[in-house]
């Protein structure tokens, strides 16, 4: 309960900052939350209308200190996704979105989840790198790889190879969405340092 709390009371902050909302809405925002019975408060505040899917997932990124990523419309690489079992996928809303070298990168709606990386190991050997995405369309993007791969046929399998291939080229081009690991590491490390001096 106290690390819930904790999440909400910084997204929360985040928000504001990068104003999203204003101090009176976040108070507003907060007592409804308790009132309701959704357990995810980024959930809550996407199918409440209370933020856009964007200024979410910048909040998430700055809150986690890794780079976000909006999964909804992409195609996933079925050798990846195989990997893992859906219910492993769905328990701990990941999905695998690419592997460089020996680096798998993943996206997941928690990733400071202790465990995490310990449970992908038991899957995989490949060092780990996150991505930050939103919980709700994480797991739909699971729901519908694995409602869908039975049924596929082998021409609908390399439309999707096709259409990962583009996306790779598109995001290749914006360098401000794919940004090398050693710049990423870079762009966040400063967070911890400002995270420190506002606990003292």
């Amino acid at each position: 309960m106290e690390r819930k709390q904790r999440f909400e009371e910084k997204l929360i902050r985040i928000l504001v900052e990068q104003e999203t909302m204003t101090q009176e809405e976040a108070k507003a925002i907060r007592k409804v939350f308790k009132d309701s019975d959704k357990e995810q408060f980024d959930d809550f505040l996407l199918e409440e209308g209370l933020v856009e899917v964007n200024a979410l997932l910048e909040a998430l990124s700055k809150y986690y200190e890794v780079p976000a990523f909006d999964v909804v419309g992409y195609f996933f690489d079925t050798f990846l996704l195989k990997k893992f079992p859906k219910g492993f996928l769905l328990r701990n809303a990941i999905v695998p979105l690419e592997i460089d070298e020996n680096i798998m990168v993943v996206i997941v709606s928690e990733p400071d989840s202790s465990d995490l990386l310990n449970s992908i190991g038991e899957h995989v050997s490949y060092d780990v790198r996150f991505r930050v995405g939103i919980r709700r369309d994480i797991c739909d993007a699971v729901k519908e790889f694995y409602d869908t791969a039975d049924t596929e046929d082998p021409q609908d399998r390399d439309i999707h190879a096709e259409m990962r291939d583009i996306q790779s080229e598109m995001r290749t081009e914006k360098s401000d969405e794919f940004v090398p690991y050693e710049e990423e590491e870079e762009k966040y490390q400063g967070f911890e340092e400002i995270e420190t001096a506002e606990e003292d």
